[in-house]
């Protein structure tokens, strides 16, 4: 009968709320887990950014490498051109750039579309990157906040000579967890996400790659028919070239001015 009345009487234990969680580990872990929230803001604005800035349709416009091909086959440059003004994108800036090199021979062209490609590889990987480095950083944050929270469990246990209980321990180890899980909430989906979007990335630019060959294969046949010598020349840098890689802002091109780049005769 009386453990009967003790269990009734007996309050049933509380659960901590996320605050209490939160504020568990003292102001050091209040700290860490500032950081750990800001990196996961950092994260999630990168990975909504990419997703959005990695959207086919703005980077390959259905249908504009067969156009262009079809423009260059007629002999047809200047329209060509046109159309590519008429559809910004990166596959226009890549084929574009390839375009206006054309006076000086197909090696030329070949090289400043590589470059051109290189250098937008390399852009929309940097955000990746940052993402990466988010994702390998937030495990440490996280481990900080486990040392430190270790650190006083045992400090609890020196200033008692060894006098402290389970419950006098319980505080530093409790700092020591939260912040590990915090460390890994953040870790977890950003690595997930550098992987999907890596990839993403990967398929894009060989996908680009493959189109810009289709839209200038008609060029490539035209200069290497008219011209079976070596017309190895370096491409000077002048102002009048349309579109160069540094033009390319994000994902799509600055449209090139019309009259910037310099008529060839017989492209008419």
């Amino acid at each position: 009968m009386s453990a009967i009345l003790t269990a009734q009487t007996t309050p049933p234990p509380q659960s901590d709320s996320l605050l209490q969680i939160i504020t568990s580990g003292g102001w050091p872990g209040i700290v860490i887990l500032l950081v750990l929230v800001s990196l996961s803001i950092t994260a999630l604005y990168l990975v909504v950014d990419q997703v959005l800035s990695l959207q086919r349709k703005d980077l390959l416009p259905d249908g504009l490498a067969t156009q262009v091909a079809s423009c260059l086959r007629d002999g047809k440059v200047a329209d060509a051109e046109q159309l590519l003004r008429q559809k910004p994108s990166l596959l226009a800036g890549v084929i574009s750039v390839g375009i206006h090199a054309r006076e000086f021979g197909w090696a030329e062209v070949e090289k400043v579309v590589e470059d051109a490609l290189v250098e937008r590889s390399a852009a929309m990987h940097r955000r990746i990157d940052y993402l990466s480095t988010i994702a390998n950083l937030s495990p440490m944050v996280g481990l900080l906040g486990t040392v430190t929270g270790m650190i006083f469990a045992f400090r609890q246990v020196a200033a008692t000579s060894g006098a402290a209980g389970a419950g006098d321990l319980a505080e530093g180890i409790y700092q020591a967890l939260v912040t590990t899980v915090g460390g890994l909430v953040v870790a977890i989906p950003s690595l997930a996400a550098v992987g999907v979007l890596r990839s993403r990335v990967d398929e894009l630019l060989a996908e680009i790659t493959q189109q810009a060959q289709v839209a200038l294969v008609p060029l490539r046949r035209r200069l290497i028919a008219t011209s079976p010598g070596s017309t190895k020349r370096s491409i000077p840098v002048t102002p009048g070239m349309a579109v160069v890689p540094a033009q390319m802002q994000g994902t799509r091109m600055n449209p090139p001015p019309p009259d910037s780049a310099p008529a060839v005769p017989g492209d008419q």
